[in-house]
């Protein structure tokens, strides 16, 4: 009884949609998994709207932001492979290569032959393009303190674990 009188204080504006499974007569563990794909879908928009709003005032696109934190990952010398750098921000190949010629172009990212095998390539970041990816970082940051700093640090967290028991089972591996 007060578990429902809590969740009834704190309505969002998935409860509406769930009311109506549950008037159409849903199964209860239906609606629990349309209802964590509806409110994980609404958190990744919030968040996406505030760090692309965030990275445009530094003149990146969200691809851009991908590719540049993959390479900041993999430490100095911030070098990777074509192929591990688009595994790595969950982009096609061809999405990578148009970031990179527009990474390129700003002075963000060089590519180059790997000299021990003429088939290899290998691109790294800049020393402009480690500045702009560490400022990009902190905007994002920024961004994510904006949509999600009102809740207090321990849901963060409950909330991340979660999230975390849901996808372990249903995620391959690589």
């Amino acid at each position: 009884m007060q578990h429902d009188r809590d969740r009834d204080r704190r309505r969002d504006e998935i409860d509406p949609l769930v009311d109506a499974w549950r008037a159409d007569g849903l199964d209860d563990a239906l609606i629990a998994m349309l209802e964590l794909g509806k409110r994980a879908g609404r958190l990744h928009n919030l968040v996406q709207q505030a760090v692309r709003a965030e990275l445009a005032d530094h003149g990146l696109t969200y691809a851009e932001f991908e590719v540049l934190t993959v390479l900041r990952r993999a430490g100095s010398p911030y070098r990777l492979r074509p192929t591990d750098l688009t595994r790595s921000a969950l982009l096609t190949s061809g999405g990578t290569s148009n970031v990179l010629q527009r990474l390129e172009k700003a002075g963000y990212v060089e590519r180059g032959s790997d000299e021990g095998d003429g088939r290899g390539r290998w691109v790294r970041l800049t020393g402009e393009g480690l500045r702009v990816t560490e400022d990009a970082l902190v905007a994002s940051g920024t961004a994510h303190d904006d949509v999600l700093g009102s809740v207090p640090p321990e849901k963060l967290r409950a909330a991340a674990d979660a999230l975390r028991d849901v996808l372990a089972p249903i995620t391959p591996r690589r």
